[in-house]
This record gives C-alpha cells, structure tokens and sequence, in this order.
C-alpha cells in the first residue's frame, strides 16, 4: 500500500503542478472564468487571483512530489486549497460559465462532485488525516493560559 500511495502522491503533485503552469500560461483565460463573480471584478485583480494561485498550485504539487518529510502538512495544506477554490467551481455552475470543455449544466454539475475525491485523494496519499490528529493530540497536551 505505501508505494500505491506514493504513486498517487506523484500523480497527484504532477497534475497539481501542471495545473498551477497552466495558470501562468496556456489556461489563463480559462481559469479566470473559474474567479467566482462576487469577487472585485477589476481586470488586474482578477488576474492576481488566478497567478497567485498558480504559484501555489505549484508548489503544493511539487511540495507533493519532493518533501517527503512533510507529506502530512503538505497533504492538509493541498486539501483545504481544495476547499478554498471550491467556490470558484460553484460559481461555474450557478452562473453556467463554459471552461475547460465544461460546456452543459450536467457537465459543470457532475464537476462539483470531484472536488471532494480531491481532498480524500490528498489526504490519503500523504496521510494527511494523521497529521490533524497529530496536531490535535499536541494541541490537547499543552496547558490552558488564563
């Protein structure tokens, strides 16, 4: 099971660090679609938004392949990234904005539904739900401050 994990792990931090390059460059305009609309609609803004989390998309995925050390917190940190976009894929939906060959409500529907498969994905490959019980169990160990 520790090398099935290890491969998704890579897989995982591959397509993350595709993904964050293609931010930076081939799927600019498509990821800006993906900003959702209650965000400050200034064009300059916007396209912070989909740099800045290109770079993070980078290097959670290559975070994901190198730091071995630091798989759980790096999974954890891949995982709530997941939560903070998830907005964005909502937004897709609710507002029927075609990107990424997402062209039909169903299409852009049945996409929600893998946002979660991608957090269970990186907290399994890294052991990230041990590492929250890990903190969990530090944070319970340390005295109370009055």
């Amino acid at each position: 099971m520790k090398y099935v994990k290890m491969f998704c792990r890579g897989l995982l931090g591959l397509f993350m660090t595709y993904a964050g390059v293609s931010h930076l460059t081939i799927a600019r305009q498509e990821f800006l679609a993906q900003v959702p609309s209650w965000f400050p609609q200034n064009p300059g803004f916007l396209d912070f938004v989909v740099l800045a989390s290109g770079v993070v998309e980078i290097a959670l995925g290559l975070g994901m392949i190198f730091l071995y050390k630091y798989k759980g917190t790096v999974g954890v940190l891949l995982a709530l990234f997941y939560v903070a976009i998830f907005p964005g894929n909502i937004s897709q939906y609710v507002n029927g904005i075609s990107a990424f060959g997402l062209d039909t409500d169903q299409a852009r529907l049945i996409r929600l539904f893998f946002q979660p498969v991608l957090i269970a994905w990186a907290l399994w490959s890294t052991d990230g739900v041990q590492q929250i019980k890990a903190w969990c169990a530090h944070c319970r160990k340390q005295p109370q401050k009055d």
